[in-house]
């Protein structure tokens, strides 16, 4: 169905391909998850077949609501998408004021490239990593952690902040928010099919001969009388395997969501290295960033949408596997090392604890000792002065239309 992902172009094609599946998709796996649902409030039948039957003729009622009710919430997460993401994450907005070496980076990358500037957040964790969302290029946002900006120097950062434009620039963060989106409302209607569905109390036994049921010769809802549901043993059981069968439907509709949310191409993590050393022309900052990354990249209070969307994902990186989300480091600093002439140094050993209380001491005389040289000298490797002075340079060029 997709074209072998050869270059940037045929990316962005695959992504947009993909984003029109999860749309058709989804419906499709909402109907199957109505029908779970409708399965198991036609537990009181007399048979299996007569529940699927009773089910069949009622899911144009349990589709139609979930319909209108996803396409309500649809609606709300994607014009509030941004703000939900920042309350699960805990992100807070960056200004130049509030972090100036964070900002000044991001802008000299959008200058140099013609990129338009996205909006910055900062989440207050000591893990490393950074995610992109949004659903355009001007609506784009880069969220990172404090300890990722900590972590990191001048070149490895910026190095972090380009692979993350490159996720705006080729649909990947659109792309990952429709699918957050699609598994949330299937997550939601799975919890709300397991609440509504439960194994029903038995009904007191009736010994009164049932009412006809006029309902079952005409259309409409084909809803079953009490006397139907008969409080003896055998219906008894009948309805629970009627209840469980239902039940799993509702699962296996839920799983085939999750995996179209994984079926966002792996290769998005390759394509947004090759397209950060693009931009920044240093393949080496880009592995010393990944490789600073790696140990500390856990981020386990996130849920699984929000995961897959991260720089980095130790939970989601098993290789080729069907439900992995990310290649392992490894493989992409092989990447780099073969194909943009990058030079591995290996497993980065750190200085000193992130939490220990010398360490901002020690950060403080470093950085009054002058810089450092070396592609792994910390976040005080670069003084302010070179990047101000190259960034005014591009903002004077921007100005002149230059």
């Amino acid at each position: 169905m997709f074209t072998p992902a050869i270059g940037l172009s045929t990316h962005i094609w695959n992504n947009n391909a993909r984003a029109l599946l999860l749309l058709a998709g989804f419906p499709l796996l909402l109907a199957f998850m109505a029908f779970g649902i409708s399965v198991i409030f036609a537990a009181g039948s007399d048979s299996i077949v007569a529940a699927f039957a009773d089910a069949w003729h009622n899911l144009p009622w349990f589709f139609g609501l979930g319909l209108i009710l996803a396409g309500a919430w649809f609606a709300i997460a994607l014009a509030t998408h941004q703000r939900i993401m920042d309350w699960i994450t805990g992100a807070h907005p960056v200004t130049r004021e509030s972090d100036k070496r964070l900002w000044d980076l991001m802008e000299t990358l959008c200058i140099s490239r013609g990129e338009t500037m996205p909006r910055l957040g900062l989440i207050e964790t000591q893990a490393r990593n950074a995610f992109a969302s949004g659903l355009s290029r001007k609506l784009g946002v880069i969220t990172v952690t404090r300890g990722l900006v900590d972590a990191l120097d001048d070149r490895e950062l910026s190095a972090v902040l380009a692979h993350e434009l490159v996720h705006i620039r080729n649909g990947d963060a659109r792309l990952a928010v429709i699918a957050a989106i699609f598994s949330g409302i299937m997550t939601l209607g799975f919890g709300g099919g397991g609440s509504s569905g439960g194994t029903p109390a038995p009904p007191p036994r009736e010994e009164a001969p049932p009412p006809e049921e006029p309902a079952r010769r005409g259309g409409g809802w084909r809803w079953l009388p009490r006397g139907r549901r008969s409080g003896s043993s055998n219906n008894s059981g009948l309805a629970i395997v009627i209840i469980i069968i239902g039940i799993i439907i509702i699962i296996v509709a839920a799983t085939l969501s999750v995996a179209l949310r994984l079926a966002l191409s792996r290769n998005r993590e390759y394509l947004a290295d090759a397209g950060a050393v693009a931009i920044t022309g240093d393949a080496d900052a880009m592995i010393n960033a990944l490789r600073r990354i790696e140990a500390q990249a856990a981020m386990p209070n996130l849920p699984g949408q929000v995961q897959a969307m991260l720089l980095h994902s130790a939970s989601g990186a098993s290789g080729p596997s069907l439900w992995s989300t990310h290649p392992p480091i490894a493989d992409r600093i092989a990447a780099l090392v073969r194909f943009a002439g990058g030079r591995d140094p290996g497993p980065i050993a750190e200085v000193a604890p992130l939490e220990a209380p010398e360490a901002p001491a020690a950060s403080e005389a470093l950085r009054a000792e002058g810089p450092i040289a070396g592609p792994t000298a910390g976040p005080w490797a670069q003084t302010a002065s070179p990047l101000s002075e190259e960034l005014a340079r591009l903002r004077a060029r921007r100005d002149n239309g230059a």
